[in-house]
């Protein structure tokens, strides 16, 4: 099969790899129908974080099951499915408590390389959700959002808090924070303040439901969110980049008793106590455990409720992989879709 793979930083390739096959009992293998890149393969890609190349690349994806271990009992050949970025058992007390991506048995998607013709998925019947029946093609793009962007966005706001008569603050236009604005808005948020600088992305978040765009940064984009809330600050902060300057951003954003959900990949970010202790904040996030929202937010697209595959606006081949990486890192793209 064909397969993206990572060198050095930027140095992205196209290459020919082992087909993946049934290890275990417990595994499925998936045609993978669509895939793409995320902003975290960016931090590699950029040389941010240490390739120990050469390295398999992608971790969204959303498919057709080829075949299934012996011991798979909830999916069948020719199903539909998405799954979350952490293969999870579903069973484990973490899981049932709703944090599947702290599963006692996960295994990260991201080391077999979702950006391929085909997939393994281990843990099939705790990691993947099938669809009534194979989607239209339009769908596709819309349910692979949900396998980390817009499930990641949705656990921001629901870390958040993000709900009636609340003010929620996004800092970050990427993908994750776009989504999270659509998240925050069906959650039934008041009031949705989008900061961005790009009107390509403006546009996109008052289309998902932001109701401001603040275009400062730092200080002055702390200052521009207390004079829209009375000079207290959101209610709820969503902190969708991972760099000091945003995790700072939006613990300063929230009003005392608010609430900041992070889950932008943290980057050198360190936390003053003493600025945390009179915050009165309280801080929640980490990696989305995608699977506890997949069958709501599959059923919220199948219905075409949402339409989070909006995020897709660079659509290629997967022969292409090294233009998508390019056109992300250099902000041509909000996110670039993947079509094995």
């Amino acid at each position: 099969m064909r397969g993206v793979v990572m060198h050095a930083p930027g140095d992205v390739r196209v290459e020919d790899l082992p087909d993946p096959r049934i290890e275990a009992a417990t595994d499925a293998v998936i045609r993978v129908s669509a895939t793409c890149v995320c902003g975290s393969d960016l931090w590699p890609y950029r040389g941010t974080d240490k390739v120990d190349g050469p390295a398999r690349m992608g971790h969204e994806y959303a498919g057709i099951v080829e075949e299934v271990g012996a011991e798979v009992s909830t999916l069948r050949p020719g199903q539909f499915v998405v799954g979350s970025f952490w293969a999870s058992d579903n069973t484990c007390e973490l899981c049932r408590a709703g944090y599947q991506s702290a599963c006692v048995h996960r295994v990260p998607m991201g080391a077999l390389g979702s950006q391929a013709q085909y997939l393994r998925v281990p843990l099939a019947d705790g990691t993947l959700v099938a669809t009534p029946e194979v989607p239209p093609a339009d769908l596709v793009p819309d349910y692979l959002a949900a396998s980390d962007v817009l499930g990641t966005g949705w656990f921001a706001a629901v870390a958040a808090q993000a709900g009636p008569g609340r003010t929620v603050a996004v800092v970050g236009d990427g993908a994750v924070g776009l989504l999270a604005v659509l998240a925050a808005k069906q959650l039934g948020a008041e009031r949705i303040i989008a900061m961005s600088r790009h009107e390509s992305r403006q546009r996109l978040a008052r289309e998902f439901g932001a109701t401001d765009v603040v275009t400062e940064r730092g200080d002055d984009g702390i200052a521009r969110i207390k004079d829209l809330t009375g000079g207290l600050g959101a209610h709820s902060v969503i902190e969708a980049v991972g760099t000091q300057e945003s995790m700072t951003q939006a613990i300063r954003s929230a009003r005392p008793g608010g609430d900041v959900g992070f889950v932008g990949v943290t980057h050198d970010v360190s936390i003053d106590g003493m600025e945390m202790f009179w915050s009165l904040v309280r801080l929640h996030g980490g990696p989305a455990p995608v699977r506890r929202f997949l069958p709501e937010l599959m059923g919220l697209i199948g219905d075409r409720t949402i339409n989070p595959g909006r995020v897709f606006d660079l659509d290629l081949p997967l022969e292409e992989a090294a233009e998508g990486y390019a056109a992300m890192d250099e902000r041509r793209a909000i996110k670039t879709l993947l079509r094995p």
